[in-house]
């Protein structure tokens, strides 16, 4: 029974792992027409009209050095969820310039969840359920699988500063 029971386990963690990462949609005519679920930044430049995006957005940004500085030693032990669409000109804005933001903290891509969604601003499988997305891009800033504060759709000020008002309410 216990080795059963372990079996059952072991499946279940494999097919829960093996979830398609960088899962393409398609139109009726079978064109690739975005991405859905969980993603990469790989796939994501895999898709030329992010990769047109990203070649121009990612360059482009500087983000402030000073709250940069300030923000490094606050981001120790946090998550990043991205919920984005690629089909979303605010996202194929933004989302660049967070990576580079994120690139200048030294984040890791292990801290990082990249979640695209359709155009109804819904993934697969439950994926985004209880997050509460009502507009994308949206990236959350969690510890201890507890919220800390997100920035919708585009910044107030810039992403740096804005990451850094997060902390601030805490």
């Amino acid at each position: 029974m216990k080795k059963l029971i372990t079996f059952t386990l072991l499946l279940f963690a494999m097919t829960a792992s093996s979830q398609e990462i960088n899962k393409t949609t398609k139109d009726d005519t079978g064109k690739v027409t975005g991405l859905i679920n969980i993603c990469n930044r790989v796939g994501l430049q895999a898709l030329p009209e992010m990769q047109q995006r990203y070649d121009v957005e990612y360059p482009a940004y500087q983000p402030d050095q000073n709250t940069i500085l300030a923000l490094q030693p606050l981001m120790k032990g946090k998550k990043i969820t991205i919920v984005m669409g690629t089909w979303c000109g605010d996202s194929q804005l933004q989302v660049p310039h967070f990576y580079k933001m994120l690139d200048a903290l030294k984040i890791t891509e292990q801290d990082i969840t990249l979640i695209c969604v359709d155009h109804s601003k819904k993934a697969e499988n439950g994926l985004i359920d209880g997050m509460n997305i009502s507009h994308v891009p949206t990236f959350i800033v969690s510890a201890n699988g507890k919220e800390l504060g997100r920035i919708t759709e585009s910044p107030r000020e810039t992403l740096e500063k804005d990451m850094l008002s997060i902390f601030a309410k805490k």
